[in-house]
């Protein structure tokens, strides 16, 4: 089966194009991601989704990065909602749709997103919302289970990718901030 992958950043990623891979389906990568803020992140996670393309001989797709229409359409009137709330399932719902009609557009069988090898995500609303927006061509794979994400943190170390502390908005910046503080205070 040819798979379009939403691809949110490398490390995520690696894992993801590893097992399809090894799943025997044909993959290309999607970086749409016009939430990651400011603009050298975004360059610098696509920067990582390309060396994992040239790694495993996949190609990548990309959409320009669009921080203020995101705002836009996303962010205004969620700036204070909870990390895994709202606002991030609309900004899911929002890359994905835009990764099935890419996987249309390319004659793709199906898509699914790198979002699930992350810890802080869940997989459940990632599936709902891939289900809502592409029905049966959207592929439910949970990327962090068989210890994905930990095969991702040995991916990353072993290609030399960027790992973030923050999920890539603006608004989860400033949690990442204040859940760092918090550890420090702890120590």
């Amino acid at each position: 089966m040819r798979i379009l992958l939403h691809a949110c950043c490398g490390s995520c990623a690696a894992v993801a194009v590893e097992r399809l891979l090894e799943s025997g389906h044909a993959v290309a990568m999607f970086f749409c991601n016009p939430n990651l803020w400011p603009q050298p992140e975004w360059e610098r996670r696509l920067e990582g989704v390309k060396k994992v393309g040239e790694h495993f001989h996949v190609a990548v797709e990309t959409e320009p990065w669009d921080g203020e229409a995101w705002l836009r359409d996303v962010g205004r009137g969620r700036e204070t909602e909870r990390e895994g709330g709202a606002r991030c399932a609309a900004c899911f719902e929002g890359r994905l749709r835009r990764t099935f009609q890419r996987a249309q557009e390319l004659r793709f069988d199906a898509f699914t997103t790198s979002l699930t090898t992350g810890p802080r995500k869940c997989s459940k609303t990632l599936f709902e919302i891939g289900r809502r927006v592409g029905g049966d061509a959207f592929v439910a794979e949970d990327f962090k289970k068989r210890n994905g994400f930990l095969r991702s943190v040995e991916l990353a170390r072993e290609l030399g990718l960027y790992r973030q502390n923050y999920c890539g908005c603006e608004f989860s910046m400033e949690g990442a901030k204040i859940r760092q503080m918090g550890k420090s205070n702890i120590a």
